[in-house]
């Protein structure tokens, strides 16, 4: 996997190119400039760690100093400052601010779905369903607004859905063939009903994804599983809206999952604004 700073650096040569025609055109080598970091709305913060890694890939003579921290809730606002080159901060602006309004929009997003969950005993969980070559952070903000993280990626962790049921045969046979294959995993399952469900229990899944059912039929899951595995955790997906979740809990599943977490987490809005310097008394 691409280190962060691999992964900056190709990003900030996509937004240069050959140089930044703007800056280099219309502003002195010399010139400093100091900018302020503004939320313009309220929400979870994230991404602060990595604007600040950004502008030390441009200049490392550039400063960041935040006034607020990584999964902080906050109003709008000043939340840091940056200080250096006025080219270095212009050519870094957009790619740190991209990643934190990104970011931050993620962690705004996971606290709406954890608010709603409430003192439920039920834990929000994250997808998959994350941009390409970004999931870490992604998934990192999913924390920050204090969600948990399902698997990183494949190798992280069997989970069956309805494509490997259909390529094996049944929930049964690809229940067992995963743990004849990968027995030091957990194994997870998608089930669409309460007959799929009994087949897994039965079958011996760690874990059963509820795929898509209603609220009432949640709650006879539960009631299956209390019955025939007790042990076993239920994960309840599909159409999990802040809107949704304080009946999805009242449910007893375990876990709920979201993709919107991360698919359709709307970007907060944060500004560079710069600050005029003092003048040079001499």
């Amino acid at each position: 996997m691409l280190s962060l700073d691999e992964r900056l650096r190709a990003a900030l040569a996509e937004d240069i190119g050959r140089g930044d025609a703007t800056t280099l055109a219309t502003i002195p080598a010399a010139q400093q400039a100091r900018a302020e970091f503004l939320l313009k709305e309220a929400g979870v913060l994230s991404g602060l760690s990595v604007a600040t890694r950004v502008f030390a890939l441009v200049d490392p003579a550039v400063t960041v100093t935040w006034t607020a921290a990584d999964g902080e809730a906050r109003e709008r606002g000043p939340v840091g400052v940056v200080q250096g080159a006025a080219r270095s901060l212009l050519t870094g602006e957009r790619l740190a601010l991209n990643l934190m309004q990104r970011l931050s929009g993620v962690a705004t997003q996971t606290r709406r779905h954890v608010d709603a969950l409430g003192e439920s005993r039920t834990r929000l969980l994250d997808t998959r369903k994350t941009t390409p070559l970004w999931r870490d952070l992604e998934k990192q903000a999913v924390r920050h607004g204090g969600g948990l993280n399902h698997r990183a990626g494949l190798d992280d962790g069997i989970l069956i859905k309805d494509n490997h049921v259909a390529a094996a045969g049944s929930i049964t046979e690809a229940i067992r063939r995963a743990r004849d294959a990968a027995y030091l995993l957990k194994v997870e399952c998608e089930v669409p009903d309460l007959a799929g469900l009994e087949e897994a229990l039965r079958a011996g899944a760690d874990r059963v994804l509820l795929d898509n059912m209603s609220d009432d039929l949640l709650a006879q899951a539960v009631a299956v599983r209390d019955r025939l595995a007790p042990h076993v955790t239920l994960e309840a997906s599909g159409n999990m809206t802040p809107a949704r979740l304080p009946a999805v809990a009242a449910s007893g599943v375990d876990f709920v999952s979201a993709g919107g977490l991360t698919h359709s987490a709307p970007a907060l809005d944060i500004s560079l604004n710069f600050i005029p310097l003092p003048e040079d008394p001499q």
